[in-house]
């Protein structure tokens, strides 16, 4: 009976131990351009903080620059009151990441989208480039008139890989095809100007591009927000050498706005969501059964890397260095849900799934620049 119960004791005492383990282990986050609630980047390494949170006992705290200079004073501020894991979000915070950390040893850190040479500090990195061929694959196949655009944001390789994945997976579901790329700007101001990236999405329907996709953090709301309030490309605007080649979505059901704006010879418009899964932000009505503007979204799975990290951390397990994540690991893909399952057919599914086989094998190899 003794026994019994010193066994108990020993197991409760261990179990409060772990508990409070968990609950002492400290995370900050500091975020980059474009906000926390981004809906995109920034918003998805949020999520996975606070799905941490939940499942793993641990307390997070984050900080949003007003402006990127303060990014170090943030920082600094975790180590200074012994955070277990400080996390930078976005390439834009490696120089203050790396040396907080250099500055502070037996720390941890941890940072998105780019690499630290500290060896306290985990670099999370995601091949954009093969999640990007998979939506610029549906982009062409989808496409009424042969002409897509991409928006990037900053003019930065790290968008680059972005880029060029999309543009190898037009040409590879239809080497005709064309595609019309354009930057928002070249400093990291770029990751917040929905105004601009409006008028880019503007410029490209001008062009003929009927569907856009956008790796551009905040501002790609410009393009959404443009999409919305054209809602589709008429023939009679469409430039010369461009005509309507396909009516894909001709048995889709439509709004009444819809149909009201966009009668006649006309084509509705698309954009293609980054990071997280934006396809919701194309149901314009508020009505999953009329069509979605969104034809799906090029999701960056940055709140797995997060989560995986701070558990490595709770676990004990945390280790320094470079990894990257890709389709082979779930760290990208696309999305398909309840808003844009009637805009891709199974069909095409299976076609996709099959170029994912391919790239994932080594069979198909993704250019990233």
């Amino acid at each position: 009976m003794k026994t019994a119960i010193k066994n108990c004791l020993t197991l409760a005492l261990a179990v409060s131990v772990s508990l409070a383990g968990a609950q002492n282990i400290r995370v900050g986050l500091a975020y980059d351009a474009g906000g926390k609630f981004d809906k995109s980047f920034n918003q998805s390494a949020y999520e996975g903080s606070q799905r941490a949170k939940q499942k793993l006992g641990v307390q997070v705290k984050d900080f949003e620059p007003s402006d990127p200079s303060q990014v170090i004073q943030g920082v600094r501020s975790f180590a200074n009151e012994g955070f277990d894991l400080t996390i930078g979000v976005g390439f834009a915070n490696n120089a203050s990441i790396t040396q907080v950390a250099k500055e502070n040893p037996d720390l941890y850190f941890g940072l998105v989208d780019d690499i630290s040479d500290a060896k306290n500090v985990a670099s999370l990195t995601f091949s954009e480039q093969e999640g990007s061929y998979l939506v610029g694959y549906l982009a062409a196949l989808n496409s009424s008139t042969g002409v897509v655009g991409f928006v990037g944001g900053m003019d930065i390789p790290l968008i680059h890989k972005f880029e060029a994945g999309y543009t190898a997976g037009v040409k590879a579901a239809n080497p005709k095809a064309r595609v019309i790329a354009q930057y928002v700007g070249t400093t990291p101001d770029a990751w917040n100007n929905p105004g601009k990236a409006k008028e880019i999405a503007g410029s490209m329907r001008s062009k003929g591009a009927d569907i856009i996709f956008a790796a551009a953090g905040a501002s790609g709301n410009g393009v959404i927000d443009y999409v919305k309030q054209t809602q589709c490309i008429k023939a009679g605007n469409l430039p010369s050498g461009v005509k309507f080649v396909s009516d894909n979505f001709k048995n889709v059901k439509k709004s009444a706005a819809y149909t009201k704006a966009c009668a006649g010879n006309t084509r509705p418009m698309f954009f293609i969501g980054v990071d997280s899964n934006q396809n919701y932000l194309g149901d314009f009505d508020k009505n999953p059964a009329t069509m979605n503007h969104g034809l799906t979204s090029m999701v960056k799975r940055v709140d797995n890397a997060v989560y995986q990290l701070i558990e490595s951390v709770k676990d004990d397990k945390f280790k320094g260095g470079s990894r990257v994540f890709g389709l082979k690991d779930g760290g990208v893909g696309y999305a398909v849900d309840q808003y844009n399952k009637a805009l891709i057919s199974s069909a095409q599914v299976a076609k996709v799934e099959g170029i994912k086989a391919q790239i994932i094998s080594g069979k198909i190899k993704v250019p990233s620049k």
